[in-house]
């Protein structure tokens, strides 16, 4: 169970959902749109998402490329890991997300 108060410490504005099995997924994602959060999704849980009519952004958006070899790839993309692992404290990080027009990716 994510413990939202624990989470936010820091603050989330992007999440980034990928699941496999959509188990519990509703609540979590409803709980993400009652916190403003932007949801990022790939493919079927994308496609979930919508389905509970809350807003989501694909990844496909996001890069302008589609997922290959059969949906096993969509996130290893520089728009989507640069998103999460740039480095908010560091300078040169924050100058080359810039110069790349990549958005922040929290959770």
């Amino acid at each position: 169970m994510i413990e939202w108060n624990n989470l936010m410490k820091k603050l989330i504005k992007t999440a980034l959902v990928s699941v496999y099995s959509k188990d519990g997924l509703e609540k979590i994602v409803k709980l993400l749109k009652d916190k403003k959060v932007k949801i990022i999704s790939t493919g079927g849980t994308a496609d979930f998402i919508k389905g509970l009519s809350i807003p989501v952004t694909t990844i496909e958006e996001i890069t302008g490329f589609p997922s290959v070899f059969g949906g096993r790839v969509k996130t290893l993309q520089p728009q989507i890991f640069g998103g999460i692992l740039n480095r908010r404290d560091n300078t040169d990080d924050q100058k080359e997300k810039s110069k790349y027009n990549i958005s922040d990716i929290d959770l």
